[in-house]
């Protein structure tokens, strides 16, 4: 379960924003339970009311910002390092794959990111991208060596991240559609956190369900339920 806090206000509205500004978070990242309407003073009508509101910052989020703290600025000098050492390691490995390889890597403050071209590295990409992730954890040891931090490294093989993207946005669309139609929750597959980010993006506009994650990686799964 995310971070919990109960906020109180004059009005419900004012405890919401109250609970939001605690949790430096905005609403659509929130789940919201009124407690209780009450009088401060039992015998005084004219004391104002006091609205409680429990309110809960969705797992997936509260996840999300606690990643966005830990970020480590990576200098001008480790990003040089970094890309020097993928550089190094990539141009032994492509030796060894069918066809002709390119790549480009990119550097920034947060990391590397590396683009791979070549119609024959499907294996590279294996079913739903754990190849690929797999390969990307080994890229991002690569790159953190000799370096004090750690360095991240986002890979993309075949443009394979905006399809994959496609596929689980129109996923999203598809059951969301059910659930609204049928007022029955839908369990998706077990995916990577990666992967449960963009659905949960995707639907957080549509006003007629919501989404919450469920159970313990590698089996943690999306449900998509109507708003009642």
């Amino acid at each position: 379960m995310g971070k919990v806090i109960i906020a109180e206000g004059k009005t419900t509205n004012e405890a919401i924003n109250n609970g939001l500004k605690q949790l430096n978070t905005t609403k659509e990242n929130v789940t919201i339970k009124v407690l209780e309407e009450e009088k401060r003073m039992f015998f005084s009508i004219l004391d104002p009311r006091v609205v409680k509101v429990e309110m809960t910052l969705k797992e997936e989020k509260e996840q999300e910002i606690k990643k966005e703290r830990k970020k480590i600025k990576i200098s001008e000098e480790e990003q040089k390092r970094a890309k020097e050492n993928v550089e190094k390691f990539l141009e032994e490995i492509i030796k060894n794959f069918e066809g002709e390889t390119t790549y480009q890597i990119e550097t920034s403050e947060e990391g590397l990111t590396v683009d791979m071209m070549n119609k024959n590295l499907g294996f590279l990409i294996g079913y739903r991208g754990e190849t690929l992730y797999a390969f990307q954890d080994i890229l991002s040891s690569v790159a953190s060596k000799g370096n004090n931090n750690r360095v991240r490294v986002i890979l993309d093989i075949e443009k394979y991240r905006g399809k994959r993207i496609k596929t689980l946005e129109d996923l999203a669309e598809r059951m969301a559609k059910i659930v609204v139609r049928t007022r029955k929750e839908i369990k998706l597959e077990p995916m990577k956190p990666y992967e449960r980010k963009i659905i949960h993006t995707k639907l957080q506009e549509n006003s007629k369900v919501e989404t919450k994650s469920i159970g313990e990686d590698p089996h943690r799964r999306i449900v998509i339920s109507y708003k009642r």
